[in-house]
């Protein structure tokens, strides 16, 4: 029997990531022996990358950093929650998210064809995909710019890292605004800034669907018009955050409350892991 504890298997599952059984299987071919078992891991891991690229990759983590007037907010996804908030997994969301500050990428193939330590990110990805032993991809990465920006990580569970990551940038106010504002998209989910941003094709679908429930329904024919508007104006404050109920404050648009502060938001963007 190959002399190793409990301990040791403990020990390796929380350094790669890997799986228990995968973790047991190279203590037992290294007779033991950590660094050995490590190499084995890396390699049979190296040999399940393509059969991997099927698979679903759902969980994961946001991260996000503001340097001067620039945000950069990246979902890397992994298979599992136990990767998720494994240090590993962590720690290589971090170096993505640096790499993708210093490259100044605006979006996931930008990110993965830079150089990160001699080595394409693609190929860092590889390697860890490897040595975890799940699928890991870069999902989406945004840049943003303006004259203030914030940005807001918020946890779904306290035991995993931020699942929802947050960019805002305003120009005039204060920083405080624009975290408020931050925090309301987080929690609203807001798909764009204004209402011009939405095609017309979609607009009018949306009314379409509103005249047609409301004849289903038996509306009056004169009441129609109304209706509808009504309607369509409630996708709008469903979907444009400018036009939302404030989080803090219902009764006022995220527009009037950015306006009373002196301040006009000019982008956003959120990520949430999965969707």
């Amino acid at each position: 029997m190959a002399n190793y504890t409990a301990a040791d298997i403990k020990t390796l599952r929380e350094q790669t990531g890997a799986g228990m059984l995968d973790v047991k299987k190279a203590l037992d071919e290294a007779d033991g022996d950590h660094a050995q078992a490590t190499e084995i891991l890396r390699v049979k891991g190296l040999k399940g990358v393509t059969k991997r690229e099927g698979r679903s990759a759902s969980n994961g983590l946001v991260a996000a950093k503001v340097e001067g007037n620039v945000g950069t907010l990246v979902e890397i996804n992994c298979e599992t929650d136990f990767v998720a908030k494994g240090a590993k997994f962590v720690e290589l969301a971090q170096r993505v998210l640096d790499q993708a500050v210093a490259s100044k990428a605006a979006d996931a193939d930008a990110l993965l064809d830079s150089e990160l330590d001699g080595q394409s990110v693609r190929e860092v990805l590889d390697g860890a995909n490897a040595t975890i032993g799940e699928k890991i991809e870069i999902k989406r990465v945004a840049r943003l710019e303006g004259d203030t920006v914030v940005a807001y990580l918020h946890k779904t569970s306290p035991d995993l890292p931020a699942q929802i990551g947050v960019l805002v940038a305003t120009t005039g106010g204060d920083e405080q605004v624009a975290r408020d504002i931050a925090m309301h998209v987080a929690a609203f989910s807001p798909t764009v800034l204004n209402r011009d941003e939405i095609d017309a094709e979609t607009v009018e679908n949306e009314r379409r669907v509103a005249e047609a429930t409301a004849k289903e329904e038996g509306k009056p024919e004169q009441a129609l018009p109304k209706i509808i508007e009504g309607r369509v104006n409630g996708y709008f404050k469903d979907n444009v955050l400018l036009e939302q109920p404030f989080a803090k404050d219902s009764k006022k648009t995220v527009a009037k409350v950015a306006e009373e502060a002196g301040a006009t938001v000019t982008g956003f963007a959120r990520f949430k892991v999965g969707v």
